[in-house]
């Protein structure tokens, strides 16, 4: 049996049940350093839970392709998680509801250049998944002791598909 799930584009609106999309504002929220930044501010909510701290770390992903075969949902119970690209190539995003502690159905998000996101906690959603070389990301998320991954080998696996 094979389950099929289109992309769709990456944007704020279609991404809010699962978290925030980063990227930039029309305008920045004010201009920094002499007039020649612009900060567009405060772009995710994020949680640590009462036990963690922040961290951020670079993961090299190797690059996938479509079609793609979606077998693997995680989340992190203890904190939020944030992908940002350190390429201007767009990248997968897989998230799904919460279906009484299971994965509800997946949808599949393509971003645009410039594009990250940060998943809310206890989110599922899909491991990294660029589709160019280099598939560097900075990942900001939760970094303490307590268990924080819980991982459902889906079967039978859906197909994301452009």
């Amino acid at each position: 049996m094979t389950r099929e799930i289109r992309t769709e584009p990456l944007t704020p609106e279609a991404f809010a049940p699962f978290g925030d999309v980063l990227q930039l504002r029309p305008k920045p929220d004010k201009l920094i350093n002499a007039g020649l930044c612009g900060r567009h501010h405060d772009l995710a909510q994020l949680d640590f839970g009462p036990e963690g701290r922040a961290g951020i770390s670079l993961f090299d992903a190797t690059p996938r392709s479509l079609p793609y075969t979606l077998d693997l949902l995680e989340r992190h119970p203890e904190g939020s998680q944030a992908f940002i690209p350190m390429s201007e190539h767009p990248f997968l995003v897989i998230a799904a509801p919460d279906d009484h502690g299971k994965p509800g159905t997946p949808r599949a998000f393509l971003t645009a250049p410039h594009q990250g996101v940060n998943f809310r906690r206890g989110t599922w959603h899909g491991v990294l998944t660029p589709l160019f070389s280099p598939g560097l990301f900075a990942v900001v998320d939760r970094i303490g002791n307590s268990a924080n991954l819980e991982e459902v080998f889906l079967d039978p696996p859906w197909v994301v598909v452009s």
